[in-house]
């Protein structure tokens, strides 16, 4: 069966076919690390790491290469409000997305290239330009001509007076949507020599510098946010192929994840941060909510759609734990059930894979209820290797060495508890009830969320078959 996805590109759910054999090399847009990371950002790359996990399990090599924007005008503009060195501000968020990234079982590209590590084949992809007439020079910048490239705005399926609305200001330009390949340098802002003048890089050139120098002048698939359309890959597109790269075959757009209707935007102290999320979830759990809808529908964030995911999902670890232990030798299934790879074929639909999924869950809670071993093994073999392809196998790495830290660590949490109580009835009986007060408060808010959760898991299969 063929693995079928929608290219923005086309407009049109074509046949996926690889340039080389299996071989599949992919790009994907990564962070602009100016702040740290929240739920849309991540959204992003869950939704592209289960694509890279279903290719694997399609028998194909995948080579994924996942920039890092370090060089950006919103990273210089909060370095110069805090007074602090821009590298500062890149390298901090960098280390924040790439923790995000890990704690949420997102499997690490194959390259991870920073912008600034490509300056040289920056100023080389440039120089192409100017040398096909596809770039001109004003006063120190370098601007892409639009004009020169009647192929632009087909990304985007942009008309001209939109654009125009949208264009970045610039002195100089022939046209409004022109876009900075080179930015000249001004006070206080790093800078690099060139032929034109000192100055910087432009956001667009980047990423089709760092594709080409990884993937090659042209590669399977470009992924990336759909606020990312227009101007970026649309630039991107025009760029490349003006320099003669054949550039990326599809392109797949993740939805956005909003809140009011209004997309989530890069904020330093967001209300929808990694941190401020994991304090009502655990990572698991937050990667069940964002994998659980398609990907290229945008999502409404809600608090309350968030923690009925993570109680979904902990029906479905419960029941895993629970086989597991009557089974301690089962292993998933190598070949997941046909309506799961059906669904996942067609455009990675993971809504109905989860349908699939759960009938799973459900047979083989009824299978635990009434003591079938042989139909218990079955489906928890094909459930595992169903949570494998999604990232989400509570048995698979990188969450079963967690499991192991966790429960060691609430081990440890629920001895020091008893200890605390025990101090507390002492202190009572001693008359001093205001200190045992005291001491049952502060283990009650140190043990908060601890036996819920594990509570969660452990609740009798009798109440969840069905």
């Amino acid at each position: 069966m063929p693995l079928r996805l929608y290219d923005t590109y086309s407009r049109a759910v074509r046949n996926f076919t690889p340039r080389r054999g299996r071989d599949v090399s992919i790009y994907i847009c990564g962070p602009t690390v100016v702040a740290p990371p929240h739920v849309g950002q991540l959204r992003c790359q869950v939704s592209f790491d289960v694509l890279a996990r279903w290719l694997k399990y399609r028998g194909c090599t995948v080579t994924l290469c996942r920039n890092v924007t370090d060089m950006e005008d919103m990273i210089l503009r909060r370095a110069l409000m805090e007074n602090v060195p821009w590298w500062l501000i890149a390298e901090t968020n960098y280390r924040s997305f790439f923790a995000a990234y890990e704690l949420l079982g997102c499997l690490p590209p194959t390259v991870e290239p920073r912008a600034t590590g490509h300056i040289t084949e920056m100023i080389e992809l440039i120089e192409e330009l100017l040398r096909r007439r596809h770039a001109y020079v004003v006063d120190g910048d370098v601007y892409f001509s639009v004009d020169s490239f009647p192929e632009y705005g087909r990304l985007s399926r942009r008309r001209a007076e939109h654009m125009r609305a949208s264009a970045e200001p610039g002195r100089g330009k022939r046209h409004p949507s022109d876009f900075a390949l080179w930015k000249r340098a001004k006070p206080g802002e790093p800078y690099w020599r060139t032929p034109w003048g000192d100055g910087r890089p432009g956001w667009h050139v980047q990423c089709s510098v760092m594709a080409r120098k990884y993937l090659g002048r042209e590669f399977d698939i470009h992924a990336g946010g759909a606020p990312l359309i227009f101007p970026h890959h649309e630039n991107e597109i025009a760029q490349s192929k003006a320099a003669g790269d054949g550039f990326a075959r599809y392109w797949l757009h993740g939805g956005t994840v909003t809140r009011g209707g209004e997309k989530i935007h890069k904020s330093v102290d967001s209300p929808f941060s990694l941190s401020r999320i994991l304090t009502e979830v655990r990572p698991i759990e937050l990667r069940y909510y964002l994998a659980m809808s398609h990907y290229r529908s945008d999502l409404e964030f809600s608090w309350t759609a968030l923690r009925d995911a993570a109680a979904a999902f902990r029906r479905i670890e419960g029941f895993v734990l629970r086989a597991s232990r009557r089974l301690p030798h089962a292993a998933p299934a190598t070949v997941v059930p046909e309506p799961f790879a059906a669904a996942m074929n067609n455009d990675l639909n993971v809504p109905r894979a989860l349908t699939v999924v759960w009938a799973a869950v459900n047979e083989g809670n009824r299978a635990l209820a009434e003591g079938d071993e042989a139909v218990l093994a079955d489906a928890c073999s094909r459930l595992r290797a169903m949570l494998g392809v999604l990232g989400l196998d509570p048995l698979g790495e990188p969450w079963a060495a967690r499991r192991a830290r966790d429960s060691r660590l609430e081990q440890t949490a629920l001895a020091l508890a008893d200890l605390v109580v025990n101090l507390a009835e002492s202190a009572r009986a001693r008359g001093d009830d205001a200190l045992a007060d005291r001491l049952l408060t502060q283990v009650r808010e140190a043990m908060d969320g601890v036996r819920p959760v594990r509570a969660e898991a452990e609740r009798p299969v009798s109440l969840l078959a069905g």
